[in-house]
């Protein structure tokens, strides 16, 4: 599916187009709808994305950086464990280059940036296979909610009925929250699935 034009303009798409990565949005949405084994998750896409970028970026500045280093720079970009003494060479070294560290540290894209590019910009959705792990895990959970709620309203329309609970007309919401004591990240049970992930590794952008 292609661009909508009339679409909010989203940080991906403006990244495409400023650094001409030209067929990387088909190959985003190609890799998240596809099934099975070719799925790639929302993670996986913004961690190669990031990889694109940053090495056209390098490549702009003349450089000529190996796929070991575009993952270091990567990493160190969007918060994964890099020393402090690395850190402060890659810095130093880009600058060096020519490379505008804070406007690449500003560029790189979390999981939820490519999430929004592909739903909301390009109006893509990924249907998941039939026997899909994560959508059984999925369904389970949802059953699993419209049971309780089920027994929730019934035992407090039992309990209004003896009056002894003053209620109105109600309806019962269950929500199923996930919460990440490592990266201190909150998420609905279908969001956590859907990413393929919490937050660990990553910074807020």
């Amino acid at each position: 599916m292609s661009d909508s034009a009339g679409a909010r303009r989203s940080k991906v798409a403006r990244l495409v187009d400023e650094h001409d990565l030209a067929g990387v949005g088909d190959e985003l949405e190609a890799r998240w709808t596809a099934t099975g084994d070719d799925h790639w998750s929302l993670r996986d896409l913004a961690a190669e994305f990031n990889r694109e970028l940053v090495g056209e970026r390098l490549q702009a500045a003349g450089l000529r950086p190996s796929d070991s280093e575009i993952e270091t720079i990567v990493q160190w970009l969007t918060g994964a464990e890099v020393g402090a003494a690395e850190r402060t060479q890659l810095r130093r070294r880009l600058e060096r280059e020519g490379v505008d560290v804070d406007a690449l540290d500003r560029d790189v894209v979390t999981y939820q940036a490519i999430r929004s590019y592909l739903r909301d910009y390009r109006g893509a959705e990924y249907e998941r296979a039939s026997g899909d792990r994560t959508e059984t895990v999925a369904d389970a959970i949802q059953k699993l909610r419209g049971r309780l709620s089920s027994v929730a309203e019934t035992k407090l329309e039992q309990l209004r009925e003896t009056s002894h609970l003053s209620l109105g007309e109600f309806h019962v919401m269950v929500d199923v929250g996930v919460y990440c004591t490592e990266c201190d990240s909150r998420y609905g049970i279908v969001q956590l699935l859907d990413a393929g992930g919490c937050d660990c590794g990553e910074t807020d952008r």
